[in-house]
């Protein structure tokens, strides 16, 4: 599982032309799953993001999560997380895991995301052609391998 995690002032995900979900101050989650996942490598990742220290203490230290301030959370599926460059110049998805899997297994981590504390937690439309707006905050941005870190 990978995710790219963006600190955000604000964020939205329009489908077809109209906004479908909207956050304020909190993360947006670029989420990738590939065909090994399963539910304890989600929740893992759900944890840690819900309480990863990326936002500023009172001494501008990065020291609070986004549970810590109250933050929101956009978590927006994105297969090309898993884009495979090492041949030629068309990428290859074979390392994302299929539909019948991801989908059922993103619907868990967003669940386990509010499971882990955040109070507001919205999503992307799974499988959508979606345009993201986000303002992008300090830039803050981290990304979490699951290969790396389990």
């Amino acid at each position: 599982m990978r995710i790219v995690i963006q600190r955000v002032k604000s964020a939205g995900v329009s489908v077809n032309g109209g906004e479908f979900s909207t956050i304020g101050e909190g993360l947006v989650l670029f989420v990738g799953l590939s065909a090994s996942d399963d539910e304890k490598t989600a929740a893992y990742m759900a944890e840690k993001t819900a309480n990863l220290r990326i936002f500023d203490d009172d001494d501008g230290c990065l020291n609070r999560s986004v549970i810590d301030c109250n933050g929101e959370c956009l978590a927006i599926s994105n297969f090309t997380l898993y884009a495979n460059c090492r041949k030629g110049r068309r990428p290859s998805f074979t390392e994302a895991a299929p539909k019948n899997l991801s989908e059922p297994l993103y619907a868990f981590f967003v669940k386990a995301l509010k499971d882990a504390g955040i109070k507001t937690v919205k999503d992307g439309a799974f499988g959508a052609d979606m345009q993201v707006d986000l303002r992008n905050d300090g830039p803050v941005t981290v990304i979490l391998d699951s290969d790396a870190m389990m």
